[in-house]
């Protein structure tokens, strides 16, 4: 069996299936499929299970492939060894993230990182739905921590979240008193769409007790910067972040309520595959992140 037959298998076997191994590979998907097929016949045992909708590894292959991984690891360890005296960070790193994540991490963080590293080419993709990474040929991902599954590795970028409850000051004026979240009934609230497509409930937390409300309102977005926006032009209640909504508030144009039930929470992730091998850029991205999370340079910040 040859090295490139080896380790046409264990992409396959890491991305599952040929296409998404095709992305990260630069080999088309049926010179892979040639490859496999060439290690069943060496082998004499069927590693996988195809069909025209899915591939996946057979007993044998599950086998075989948790044998083979470490071994895989050794040799791309070594590899990295010999490289870091003459390679250095370039290509491209593309980046799977939500739109407001994007947004935040844009100017204080990969621009900073791209003027330290000019020969990487970065791509953040931005979209609501929660996609697979490696799937998609994604060398990592930004996301709030709560949504990342345990088998990513996760690393911190930037300060705590906060979601809020805001209103323009005139909505405010004249209506109903907003002690508790249980008020909310009283109010018009601007709704969140979710990409599964059921409605977002707000989520609140007091004296460590968490509370989940469902609201009622006429507007329902799909978009957190329109929901702010109906929220400044008076239409009712948002449930947005400080952070998209800290300008409006220092303006007058929005007000915070119920302060007392919406503490911070651990923020936003760089996250990617625990077992994932990383070339020369996300290695210095990585780096790069937790120098930004030192205590010694947040203090400084």
């Amino acid at each position: 069996m040859s090295p490139a037959e080896l380790a046409a298998f264990a992409g396959v076997a890491e991305y599952g299936g040929f296409r998404a191994a095709a992305r990260r590979s630069g080999l088309s998907p049926s010179a892979l499929s040639h490859s496999v097929a060439s290690l069943e016949t060496r082998l004499n045992v069927q590693l996988f299970h195809r069909s025209t909708r899915n591939v996946s590894l057979t007993d044998a292959g599950r086998r075989f492939f948790a044998r083979l991984r470490p071994a895989l690891a050794e040799i791309a360890d070594a590899a990295d060894e010999l490289g870091e005296f003459s390679s250095k960070p370039s290509g491209t790193l593309r980046i799977n993230a939500d739109a407001a994540a994007a947004e935040q991490v844009l100017a204080p963080l990969m621009l900073e990182f791209m003027a330290a590293f000019p020969d990487v080419r970065v791509e953040i993709v931005s979209e609501r739905r929660l996609v697979d990474i490696a799937e998609n040929g994604f060398d990592c991902g930004i996301r709030s921590s709560e949504i990342i599954s345990e088998d990513m590795v996760a690393i911190p970028v930037g300060p705590m979240q906060q979601h809020i409850v805001v209103a323009a000051p005139g909505y405010v004026a004249g209506r109903p008193a907003l002690r508790s979240p249980a008020d909310l009934q009283d109010h018009r609230c601007v709704q969140l769409r979710m990409p599964g497509g059921g409605l977002y409930r707000w989520e609140f937390e007091r004296r460590g007790e968490p509370l989940v409300v469902e609201t009622t309102g006429g507007l329902v977005l799909d978009n957190s910067r329109l929901i702010l926006a109906a929220a400044v032009h008076g239409y009712g209640l948002a449930y947005v972040t400080k952070w998209m909504a800290s300008p409006a508030l220092e303006a007058g144009a929005l007000v915070e309520l119920l302060g007392e039930w919406t503490p911070p929470y651990p923020g936003l992730h760089l996250y990617y595959p625990r077992h994932r091998h990383l070339n020369a850029s996300m290695r210095a991205f990585v780096a790069f992140l937790r120098d930004q999370n030192h205590p010694e340079r947040m203090a400084r910040s």
